[in-house]
């Protein structure tokens, strides 16, 4: 696997694919890389003729500046990971190499981007929307893969490509779970033992919500499983939402959506997790 810090190795690399008429993917990550990310890698290496994938810990999307701090950070074990799969090219950029100067850009793409994580987290989108444009330029990708766990940043993200007029097509992919059902995240192993023990459960309420949604309008299948879950020692959740999975807006009937879709933020303990949940 072929490993790149400055932006001028990774341009000779993609010239040299771009002569031999190869299509390049590519899977944008922030590192501590778990089954979810290297599923992304595996559907790209065999969508195209080779996958670049970059980790870097992207400081403009942290509002919050401890949760920038205890990210994880294990790029030895991610370069082997990668390298055990076929991954062509690692990018793993210092911080000077994305933002030689400061990135001032304000990035005005609509409402998927001003609700739930817009609402809770700002600025987070518009710092996500500076490095993956960022990087978007350095590797001119074909596509790139995103995972569905993030469910309202690939909305935020085909929403920026259409405003930037990129010609980078946005793939998203299904969540990775864990056995219990919990989502696979990199935050996942900033849980305690009692935190990794109970954080299942959100994806077990969500999952039993659909049931109840036969019977109760959203603003109740929202209530009952936000009173369950805040009922969990070590759980208490930030929002949950139900809302059109196109637009994000949220709904209030069922029938105001074709695909009505659950977002939920819950933190456990102090590691905060997200997860989603079609009803469509």
């Amino acid at each position: 696997m072929n490993i790149y810090k400055t932006a001028e190795e990774l341009r000779s690399f993609v010239t040299e694919e771009r002569k031999q008429g190869h299509r390049i993917a590519f899977v944008p990550t922030m590192g501590a890389l778990h089954e979810g990310h290297l599923s992304l890698v595996r559907r790209a290496l065999k969508e195209n003729d080779c996958c670049i994938v970059s980790v870097f810990v992207n400081p403009t999307q942290f509002n919050n500046p401890r949760d920038l701090e205890t990210y994880p950070r294990t790029l030895d074990a991610d370069s082997r990971l990668l390298a055990s799969i076929g991954t062509t090219a690692l990018f793993a950029p210092e911080v000077e190499t994305i933002y030689p100067e400061p990135d001032t850009r304000v990035f005005h793409v609509g409402a998927v981007a001003e609700v739930m994580e817009g609402k809770y987290r700002p600025g987070h989108f518009n710092g996500v929307m500076q490095v993956v444009s960022r990087l978007f330029d350095l590797v001119q990708p074909d596509c790139a893969y995103f995972g569905e766990k993030d469910f309202q940043q690939i909305a935020v993200l085909r929403a920026m490509a259409r405003e930037i007029k990129s010609p980078v097509e946005i793939i998203a992919c299904p969540i990775v779970r864990e056995e219990d059902g919990l989502a696979r995240s990199s935050r996942n192993t900033l849980l305690s033992e009692e935190g990794r023990a109970q954080a299942p459960n959100i994806y077990r309420i969500l999952s039993e919500s659909r049931t109840w949604s036969k019977e109760l309008s959203p603003k109740a299948v929202i209530e009952r499983a936000t009173q369950l879950l805040d009922a969990i020692p070590t759980l208490r959740v930030e929002y949950f939402e139900i809302v059109d999975a196109d637009t994000l807006q949220p709904i209030t009937r069922w029938e105001d959506s074709p695909k009505p879709h659950g977002c939920i933020t819950v933190y456990c303990g102090d590691v905060r997790l997200i997860d989603n949940i079609a009803y469509y």
